[in-house]
């Protein structure tokens, strides 16, 4: 989907935010909030029932591709060393945002799991561990290495955005080049399995070797791809297979989720095509992602007049405060999941109660995102009033 939404990319600074990119940001932290709460009618709104790939991969690529802008930029007009500072300080700032959700995460499930003497919650939810030996799985929380359930997007964003001055210096010599070794990297990982382990067990839910293929796929396009594939994205061609594309991993979907279709597809189809893994970003998937981004890209233009309607606005003011509401997001997720386990009904009801829960998190995240951006702008204003003052005072002698 998110091809759609680059800017054209120029050797000159553009100035302007790119509204498209807010908007599926926005939409993608929307999905990712719905997903994560218990499976009900409304979660088949979600992408992930359509086809292969979900919200995440959205995401991730938009990450990419912004970071990439933002300080390439700055890379070109303040240089490396300068540049690597910012993305320093801005991964340290998504860390510390990630202990303080983890903390505050945990906090969350062991009241509501003390209150109301249900310890499943602290087995649903992934904290078991921490219960147990809290001296060691703390260290390993640290080290990212230890996660609830629904906290594993922004262990994998710091990793990437640690790795950002390196990608960034190598597409400034050869962007194609740094693509194609990312491609590599992909492809090793596939076929020697390499992870990043997790604590007490297992790996990382995103595996890092294999989705820094997106983020840097979101870089390139950043840094000249995305105009350099304009005349492919634009061609009939294009179009017409990532519509196939579209339609036969639909028709596959419904055979997950469909009874009857469960055996309407060929074996050898099926042996060749599972699993379809998340973890390691399926090929897939990968394939899905660019279908969805060559059909966005035919469709929705950088001048739509709708990025600026008020019923858009909601969803553009979380992709502009993103890390601030996934984290929000995260909290809203499990207290959804807490009420709809908690309380009791039919079937009617339970839509009904499941919908409310959905449409209430969804607007505690937009108001959020609003007051986020309502001080931002406060803060702004006051800070350039102020800083006019002070060059008055300087320029007038003043210590």
């Amino acid at each position: 989907m998110p091809i759609g939404l680059v800017p054209t990319v120029s050797s000159a600074p553009v100035s302007g935010r790119e509204l498209r990119l807010d908007l599926f940001r926005g939409l993608a932290l929307w999905l990712i909030y719905v997903d994560h709460l218990p499976a009900n009618l409304l979660t088949w709104l979600t992408i992930r029932n359509y086809g292969f790939s979900d919200a995440t991969e959205i995401f991730i690529f938009i990450s990419g591709y912004t970071a990439a802008f933002v300080y390439g930029r700055a890379m070109r007009d303040a240089g490396f060393v300068v540049a690597t500072a910012r993305i320093l300080r801005r991964a340290w700032q998504i860390y510390v945002a990630h202990v303080f959700l983890f903390t505050i995460f945990l906090a969350e499930i062991s009241y509501v799991a003390t209150s109301f003497d249900n310890p499943l919650y602290t087995e649903e939810m992934g904290i078991l561990d921490f219960l147990k030996q809290p001296d060691i799985t703390i260290v390993q929380a640290l080290l990212l290495r230890f996660r609830p359930v629904n906290m594993d997007v922004l262990p994998l964003y710091i990793v990437l955005m640690l790795f950002l001055p390196l990608i960034l210096l190598l597409m400034r010599w050869k962007a194609d080049i740094t693509l194609a070794l990312s491609v590599l990297l992909y492809a090793i990982t596939l076929q020697y399995d390499l992870h990043l382990s997790a604590y007490p067990s297992g790996v990382w839910a995103f595996n890092p070797f294999a989705w820094q293929l997106l983020f840097v796929f979101g870089a390139w396009c950043a840094q000249g791809g995305a105009q350099r594939m304009s005349r492919i994205l634009s061609s009939r061609i294009t179009l017409w297979l990532s519509l196939a594309y579209l339609l036969a991993a639909f028709y596959v979907t419904l055979t997950w989720n469909i009874t009857l279709m469960n055996n309407w597809l060929p074996r050898w189809l099926e042996q060749w095509m599972y699993p379809i893994s998340k973890t390691d970003l399926d090929v897939l998937r990968f394939a899905h992602f660019l279908a969805l981004a060559a059909v966005t890209v035919r469709f929705l233009r950088k001048d739509w007049p709708g990025l600026k309607s008020p019923w858009l606005r909601p969803l553009i003011l979380c992709g502009q405060h993103s890390l601030e509401i996934f984290c929000i997001g995260v909290f809203l997720a499990f207290a959804g999941h807490f009420v709809l386990a908690e309380v009791a009904g039919g079937a009617v009801f339970h839509t009904v109660l499941h919908a409310f829960v959905s449409g209430a998190g969804i607007l505690i995240m937009s108001g959020a995102a609003w007051l986020i951006s309502w001080y931002k702008h406060s803060a702004d204003k006051s800070a350039r009033t102020k800083g006019t003052i002070g060059n008055a005072d300087l320029a007038g002698g003043s210590l």
